[in-house]
């Protein structure tokens, strides 16, 4: 008996001096963020390009990044309404917050592993054991009545569990990260679709327009037909040209009723019960803060998911080196045991054993060591994915400075381009009907005028767009400051809080500026 007093007294003492060196004691590779090459400045417009671009200005240091509902700096109220309900309908943000509450779970599922696991089950066992003596055959029956509880704890020495936990953390705020992305996206694509559609009611203005002065030239010449100026050739020609343009002003709704339907759908909304009236695109392109390349490290939500992924795959090279190290289980079970149910949980019943158990694995076949190059395999592989994505916001935010610069020279362009083709136009129109020239003259001098008025509306379409694009890639505001936190991942009442669906609300727009 003070033997086996011992004994348990030596394991007891070997598990706490276990437990008090190694609390601490965490395998694996200390995470710190790579390094990425980021210029110092913008290279696509410059304080100089500024002054030429319209309503753009130099911004102060509180302006140099976008701030609240970015949409809003656009002034349109129609647009606002529709953004606030990609918060609450839009089915693909609601699927990545169910991606992300997941992935919140399974934090908590690998805490659970910090913590002993306790059984308990009842039972009662009434058996028949033959029995064969002095040739006869006879039976016993008997009755067991138990009731065990079970303990059993394995402390995390090594760190394998603290891993787990940090890796999927870092995998839950990536999912958060994820999810402001595809909000970004969705709320981008509205907006693009938005004023694509707003796009085609400045065309169908346009053709409206155009329709109407043919329909008058038309006029004219049937007018000088009838007096013998002109032909019935010239009739002919501008019926044609009517009529064409008519066709053309018809096909206009088709893509304004896709833009409408794809709108319905960002917006969480059935296209067959949603329209939105006919405006055309009167919106001036904001002056967008885009600040410096290093901020879109902690602005962009893609780059921060990628961010995170490396330390979730830099955490799982510590789980996977925890396995070279021995596990240590702590077990215990007592209960109560008897062949009669009265004497079932009295004192002379109970049974109870307790005691620790390593366990080392010594051979494998090189098993620990494969899976530790697999995970640091996975670790360079999100590093230079990592290292791509930022490569990437750095090209998406040259591109669309390069195209906002180049089009607002271009559009002051087109603008003095329509002013000449209208001139013409009226001297063609006045030759013509002094009997000059022929109306051929007029109908060449009509399509100038309109394929340069078509171009200026598809330029302002596009410049629109473009500055939609540009605050997307720009991470629209968001920052990374706003992922969750540790404590509050794991805690089941916080909740992330730019995830959650807002209620439509107005506020006034913040100063836009440039840098």
């Amino acid at each position: 008996m003070k033997a086996t007093n011992k004994i348990r007294a030596a394991a007891a003492l070997l598990c706490g001096i276990l437990l008090i060196i190694f609390p601490g004691c965490v395998v694996g590779p200390r995470y710190n963020r790579p390094t990425v090459q980021t210029p110092g400045t913008f290279k696509e417009v410059t304080p100089d390009d500024l002054k030429k671009m319209d309503g753009w200005k130099v911004a102060q240091p509180q302006d140099s990044v976008l701030h609240g509902k970015w949409w809003e700096t656009f002034g349109d109220p129609q647009l606002n309404t529709l953004e606030e309900q990609v918060n609450i309908s839009n089915q693909n943000v609601a699927a990545a917050f169910a991606n992300f509450m997941a992935a919140r779970a399974l934090v908590r599922e690998a805490r659970a592993q910090y913590f002993p696991t306790v059984t308990a089950g009842a039972s009662i066992i009434h058996q028949r054991q033959p029995s064969v003596s002095s040739g006869t055959s006879s039976a016993t029956t008997s009755t067991e009545y138990s009731l065990p509880f079970d303990a059993s704890w394995t402390p995390d020495l090594w760190g394998r569990v603290r891993n787990t936990v940090r890796a999927n953390v870092a995998n839950a705020q990536a999912s958060a990260a994820d999810l402001e992305n595809t909000r970004l996206t969705a709320q981008a694509e509205l907006a693009v679709d938005y004023f694509q559609l707003r796009g085609q009611d400045a065309l169908k203005q346009l053709l409206d327009s155009t329709v109407k002065a043919y329909e008058e030239s038309l006029k004219l010449t049937k007018a000088l037909y009838e007096t013998g100026i002109d032909s019935d050739e010239s009739v002919a020609q501008a019926e044609t040209q009517l009529e064409a343009t008519r066709a053309l002003d018809t096909s206009i709704g088709i893509l304004r009723s896709q833009y409408e339907h794809a709108i319905a759908l960002l917006a969480g909304q059935p296209a067959s019960s949603f329209s939105i009236a006919v405006e055309p695109l009167k919106t001036p392109p904001p002056a967008i803060p885009f600040g410096v390349p290093s901020q879109l490290l902690e602005r962009r939500p893609d780059i921060a998911a990628s961010e995170r992924l490396m330390a979730q795959a830099n955490a799982q090279i510590g789980v996977a080196k925890a396995a070279y190290y021995p596990t240590l289980t702590l077990s215990a079970s007592a209960g109560f045991q008897s062949t009669k149910g009265s004497a079932w949980f009295t004192w002379p019943s109970r049974f109870w054993s307790v005691g620790p158990a390593i366990a080392e694995t010594i051979y494998d076949g090189g098993l620990r060591r494969a899976t530790v190059e697999q995970y640091r395999a996975q670790y360079d592989q999100t590093v230079a994915s990592y290292r791509n994505t930022v490569l990437t916001a750095f090209q998406q935010v040259e591109d669309n400075l390069s195209a906002l610069r180049v089009l607002s020279q271009e559009i002051q362009e087109q603008d003095t381009a329509i002013r000449s083709a209208q001139r013409s136009l009226d001297l063609a129109t006045d030759r013509y009907r002094l009997g000059i020239d022929p109306y051929l003259n007029v109908i060449t001098a009509q399509t100038t005028l309109f394929s340069n008025q078509q171009t200026a509306v598809d330029l302002r379409i596009e410049q629109i767009v473009d500055s939609v694009q540009l605050i997307e890639a720009l991470g629209g505001g968001w920052d990374s400051s706003t992922l969750p936190s540790s404590q509050q991942i794991i805690s089941r009442q916080a909740q992330l809080p730019a995830a959650t669906p807002v209620q439509p609300s107005q506020s006034q727009p913040p100063a836009s500026s440039t840098p």
